[in-house]
């Protein structure tokens, strides 16, 4: 899958997360949205890899349920980044951060797969 069509699943997942969660607000263009897609691509790519690493341990007492609260993590580094940009994407707590991570992971395997297949 190019970069380009990971960014619209990325911007299209993060849209869908903030329309199903009321602790999740974005106001903005159709060009933030982008902009939070590519955001959460390169925390994808750079700081998921390192946050899963640190957290084998974590992981394998888990059963691996711990790579959710990995995602909330890579998800508020999103949001501080975002805002860093000057992107208003914000969220009420950890926990719809949590709800938000996997909404978006869900519907961002969903696209993909439906993409991967075509």
């Amino acid at each position: 899958m190019g970069v380009v069509l990971r960014v619209l699943v990325n911007a299209v997942a993060v849209w869908v997360a903030v329309t199903l969660l009321e602790g999740l607000r974005f106001e903005g263009s159709i060009w933030a949205l982008l902009g939070i897609g590519l955001i959460l691509g390169l925390a994808n790519v750079v700081v998921r890899p390192i946050l899963t690493i640190l957290s084998i341990p974590l992981l394998i007492l888990t059963l691996g349920l711990f790579l959710l609260v990995v995602n909330a993590l890579v998800l508020s580094f999103t949001i501080w980044l975002a805002g860093a940009f000057g992107i208003d994407f914000t969220t009420d707590s950890f926990w719809w951060t949590l709800g938000g991570a996997l909404v978006i992971s869900l519907v961002s395997w969903g696209l993909e797969t439906l993409f991967a297949s075509s």
